[in-house]
């Protein structure tokens, strides 16, 4: 116990010398436990009675969702408020004269506003993947049990704080779906509608890539960057994925300035680093990489 007692001390003292420990009594961050409530809560939002244990009383609904959706406001006004407060310490956000509180609201009633366009998405992304796969049987299959659907449902959402600057949050989310799915979408990604991921474990999809409308990725695929130098942070370090692309498994697309053209193929296992035109097919040949124009 002695020892035990100095390795407590010396950790503490640590704790002292080198910060990094979020303490309730200051400032203190967004709690993850709370994000992961406030996420699963959002997803039940979207498709009502698909992920409780208890079934939902359609005659109660205009009530159920009322409760809902002032409980969640509620959690995340409080957590955004946190987000918000640390952006002000880094000097990235400024409250202005209402204050932070204030500031959190205004984002969680735009973000409530927003909703139904997002719901709007899901369903689309969902009958995408109905569409595509032709493994699914049903829509609630495709809600209760793809990997690639969680992954794009957080996605949409956590994307909305992205572009409304609260940090933190919408990593946070991201990391959670990421966890459960394999699946590593950073929330500044921009999805097109009708997005499909089949399969889905290990695909990457960084933070300025550009997804057009109906694509399809399959497992494995990389959308990312040729440098990860940290001066490079504000450029388009991802590739554009323009409409109607399927990309297969395994493939690696890199850099800002790659383009794979509309209505094109990329085969399994390929590597591009520069842009490929419209209505293309590029897969890999007896050792070699081969671009070809469909017809």
């Amino acid at each position: 116990m002695q020892r035990l007692n100095k390795s407590i001390a010396a950790l503490v003292t640590a704790y002292g010398s080198q910060g990094l420990v979020n303490s309730s009594r200051g400032d203190n961050l967004p709690s993850k436990e709370s994000i992961e409530d406030i996420l699963r809560g959002l997803s039940e939002l979207m498709f009502p009675g698909f992920r409780e244990n208890a079934g939902l009383d359609r005659d109660n609904l205009m009530l159920i969702t009322g409760e809902r959706i002032h409980h969640i406001a509620r959690e995340l006004i409080r957590e955004v408020e946190k987000s918000i407060v640390f952006s002000v310490r880094q000097g990235v956000f400024s409250c202005g004269n209402d204050g932070c509180h204030a500031a959190a609201e205004l984002i969680v009633d735009d973000f409530f506003d927003e909703l139904p366009t997002i719901r709007r998405a899901l369903i689309l992304d969902m009958k995408a993947a109905f569409r595509g796969d032709p493994a699914a049987k049903s829509d609630a299959e495709v809600i209760l049990s793809y990997p690639g659907f969680e992954a794009i449902t957080a996605h949409r959402l956590a994307h909305f704080f992205w572009k409304c600057q609260v940090p933190l949050i919408p990593r946070m989310m991201s990391e959670l779906v990421h966890s459960r799915t394999g699946i590593d979408i950073h929330p500044g990604a921009e999805i097109g509608e009708s997005f499909f991921i089949d399969h889905g474990t290990g695909v990457v999809i960084g933070e300025t890539t550009i997804i057009g409308k109906d694509v399809k990725l399959y497992q494995g695929v990389t959308l990312g960057a040729l440098s990860v130098k940290k001066e490079l942070a504000d450029k388009r370090r991802h590739p554009t994925i323009e409409d109607n692309v399927t990309i297969y498994s395994g493939a690696t697309i890199l850099g800002g300035e790659t383009v794979i053209g509309r209505n094109s193929v990329i085969g399994g296992n390929v590597w591009i680093t520069h842009p490929v035109p419209p209505d293309s097919t590029v897969y890999i040949r007896v050792g070699d990489q081969v671009m070809e124009a469909r017809s």
